[in-house]
């Protein structure tokens, strides 16, 4: 963007009353909502203090965390214990104004050393569930601690070390008191989690949920990208959507809409609001709910329905065997991971049925779409 084009979009969105930032960070304080922390940046604070305790016998309180888009926030701990071998702390989980079941669920991180060469090694403790049926993120057997909390914990492991002149093997205990009784308001049991919680968070912040004012700030977004000439807006569903799209089509913020759950909001502003281009860009599993016709892609209003996943697969060639094991699979992406294997585009009927369903929300309206479907890691899957 050029400096003229950014001018113009500045003061759009000093306009708007968005200020500056633009995009998904200008629709989040729009929401007037208190962002909260997730499970994953809990965990990844406790295990920070307990293995700094570990080494020197002292526990940071606060304790502070660098998170994935380089916030530091400051966490206050609520458990200390200091044994031999062993060092175990705990964080009350804040989900600001989100009504989150694991608001003030106290976070527990047990950290002890393992031999060299060890690594990090994670453990579900109480609280914790273990994955027991494939299609998620994490093997069979593992611990219910997705990825880049994974991630952020192994980080901030290494920078204790370094700064201890340790090697940084240890077993990192992840619990949560509660766990198991909070996970039954959850979705944990149908997806094969057993025994509790999922450690969860692909930023470490919990964006606040309400409808009214989520919807609102999608269409304030609309606004900003308007006034400011853009041609070429992207609704996204998250955090790594978003990135997806940036680098696709090298989008500047304020073409960026947090659209999170929302599609059918985005879909009826723009119709009423037309801009020339309009990506919808999220997980498959989220994008094949769009694709069968959902407009509200929040897991207690819609499911991924695999009977419908199967007769698609059906269409781009699948054999009888492999659409049968797709109508029983345990998640949207066990079935895509089924139809990769055989030759079968999943992704990219998806995303088709998912561009024909935006087009006629869109009821003629003079705007070109497309779709992009991608993976838990950000890689896209398919086209539309």
């Amino acid at each position: 963007m050029n400096a003229e084009a950014r001018g113009t979009a500045g003061g759009a969105r000093a306009a708007a009353g968005t200020g500056p930032g633009g995009g998904r960070e200008a629709q989040l304080k729009h929401t007037g909502l208190r962002p909260g922390w997730t499970t994953g940046a809990c965990a990844t604070a406790a295990t920070t203090a307990a293995y700094t305790a570990l080494l020197t016998g002292d526990f940071p309180d606060p304790v502070s965390i660098t998170l994935p888009r380089g916030q530091t926030p400051a966490f206050a701990l609520a458990v200390e214990e200091l044994a031999a071998g062993r060092a175990s702390a705990g964080v009350v989980k804040d989900a600001g104004d989100d009504p989150d079941v694991t608001h003030g669920a106290l976070v527990r991180a047990t950290v002890r050393r393992l031999p060299p060469g060890s690594g990090v090694v994670f453990r579900a403790g109480p609280g914790v569930g273990t994955v027991t049926l494939p299609g998620l993120p994490l093997d069979v057997g593992q611990p219910a601690v997705n990825p880049v909390p994974r991630r952020l914990m192994r980080e901030h492991v290494e920078r204790v070390a370094a700064a201890h002149g340790e090697p940084g093997d240890v077993e990192v205990t992840v619990s949560v008191d509660h766990g198991e009784e909070i996970a039954r308001s959850t979705w944990n049991g149908r997806l094969g989690i057993l025994g509790g919680l999922s450690i969860l968070g692909t930023t470490g912040v919990v964006v606040p949920y309400s409808c009214s004012a989520w919807i609102d700030s999608i269409r304030r977004g609309v606004d900003v990208a308007r006034a400011a000439g853009l041609t070429h807006v992207a609704g996204c569903t998250g955090s790594t959507s978003e990135k997806t799209v940036a680098a696709e089509y090298g989008l500047p913020d304020i073409a960026l809409l947090d659209m999170g759950d929302f599609a059918g909001a985005v879909l009826k502003y723009v119709r009423r609001h037309p801009i020339a281009r309009l990506t919808i860009c999220g997980g498959f599993a989220k994008l094949s709910k769009l694709a069968a016709g959902h407009l509200d892609l929040h897991s207690a209003r819609s499911q991924v329905d695999k009977p419908f996943l199967a007769d698609l697969a059906r269409e781009g060639g699948a054999a009888e065997e492999l659409a049968t094991r797709i109508a029983t699979a345990n998640t949207g992406l066990e079935a895509l991971r089924l139809c990769e294997a055989a030759g079968v585009p999943l992704g990219d009927l998806v995303a088709s049925r998912a561009r024909d369903e935006a087009l006629a929300v869109l009821r003629g309206a003079p705007v070109e779409v497309d779709v992009i479907c991608i993976d838990r890691a950000g890689v896209v899957v398919g086209r539309g």
